[in-house]
């Protein structure tokens, strides 16, 4: 058959529209009516987003037998249900995985994914100390490791829960800790990046595989700190000749890096490295959070968006004054500096001074 060519992305979707397309059944679930007749609701995916679904007459002979987790061809009108789009199904068709793109029903990273792998490798071939860097290459240099680790997420839902997730993330704090020993020279840079890089190896057991992404056995029993330890420890073990008190420090970095005993941690920051390492990771943790709650609201909108449990406050955006609109001021004056390439822009608009940034990039 071929692949099945994606037409109408979910974010597309509008209320009134007949549509014929293929997703990703997230989840699947038979339910009664109150009066007592069956229907199935379902969720779809695509990497857009995901749409409520309902087969109303299960029985139909339109309707095939489908699982979770399963891609779908689905016919059937959009409507809307308390404020949100909703799928009526009339047809389904179960389709081979063969005949569809994985790439169209999965949420990916918007950065490269093989320049993001490229940027810590880097940071490996950097390494002085040489039992760290043989560690990290042990991992990192691993073909096997590699597509494992570059396909992953960092979260079933929380920040980064999407392909390329876990590397982007890893990347990240990486990057903040690179910033901190520059700020910090007393930090042990190969110290604080080895732990970087490993801080959160252990999701690759903790989580299960797109397009389930869901917590393992070794995961609700263990979790991802404990489990990142244990392979780390392992590995260290095969390298004849590991300092004792370089692992140690390794170990207690990864185990102590959500910094409180109450969010997770089995120890608590002790050393320098491990307090820069809790700090990136919050920081990173939080801001991809606070990015994807807000990523879908109008630019400027000044409304609350509601209590984000994870940030545990009510949230909004700031106000910004975009180059385009403080432009068309008269009384706008460009200033412009230059410091690693990133270039800022200020200048006086309506009677106050602003400071705007390009859009940041991780590179």
């Amino acid at each position: 058959m071929g692949i099945v060519r994606k037409m109408r992305f979910i974010e597309t979707l509008r209320e009134g529209e007949r549509i014929s397309e293929v997703y990703l059944c997230r989840h699947k679930q038979t339910a009664m009516t109150k009066a007592g007749k069956p229907y199935d609701s379902l969720t779809l995916q695509d990497k857009t987003g995901t749409l409520d679904a309902k087969i109303w007459d299960v029985s139909s002979n339109g309707i095939e037998e489908f699982d979770s987790l399963d891609y779908i061809y689905v016919m059937g009108d959009v409507t809307s249900f308390q404020g949100s789009l909703q799928l009526n199904v009339k047809r389904v068709k179960k389709m081979a995985e063969s005949d569809v793109n994985p790439a169209d029903y999965l949420p990916v990273s918007e950065y490269n994914i093989e320049e993001m792998y490229q940027k810590l490798l880097v940071y490996i071939d950097q390494m002085k100390h040489p039992y760290l860097k043989q560690l990290a290459e042990s991992f990192f240099k691993d073909a096997d490791f590699a597509k494992r680790f570059q396909f992953h997420s960092a979260a079933k839902s929380v920040h980064h829960g999407f392909v390329g997730g876990l590397l982007e993330h890893t990347l990240h704090v990486a990057q903040i800790c690179d910033f901190f020993c520059n700020l910090y020279p007393m930090l042990n840079r190969d110290l604080l990046l080895t732990a970087a890089m490993f801080h959160d190896v252990g999701k690759l057991s903790e989580l299960s595989t797109f397009p389930a992404n869901d917590y393992t056995d070794d995961g609700q029993l263990l979790g991802h700190i404990m489990i990142g330890a244990m392979e780390v420890q392992k590995h260290i073990d095969q390298i004849a000749g590991f300092p004792k008190r370089t692992a140690s420090e390794l170990i207690h970095c990864i185990l102590a890096h959500h910094g409180e005993l109450e969010y997770g941690s089995p120890k608590k920051p002790a050393l320098a490295e491990a307090i820069a390492l809790s700090f990136a990771d919050n920081s990173d943790a939080k801001l991809e959070t606070m990015r994807e709650a807000l990523s879908n609201i109008p630019e400027n909108s000044l409304e609350w968006q509601g209590f984000n449990r994870f940030l545990d406050s009510n949230i909004k955006c700031s106000l910004r004054i975009f180059l385009s609109e403080a432009e068309g001021s008269a009384s706008f004056h460009k200033i412009r500096f230059q410091n690693n390439n990133v270039f800022i822009f200020g200048g006086i608009f309506n009677k106050q001074i602003y400071i705007c940034f390009p859009k940041p990039s991780i590179f």
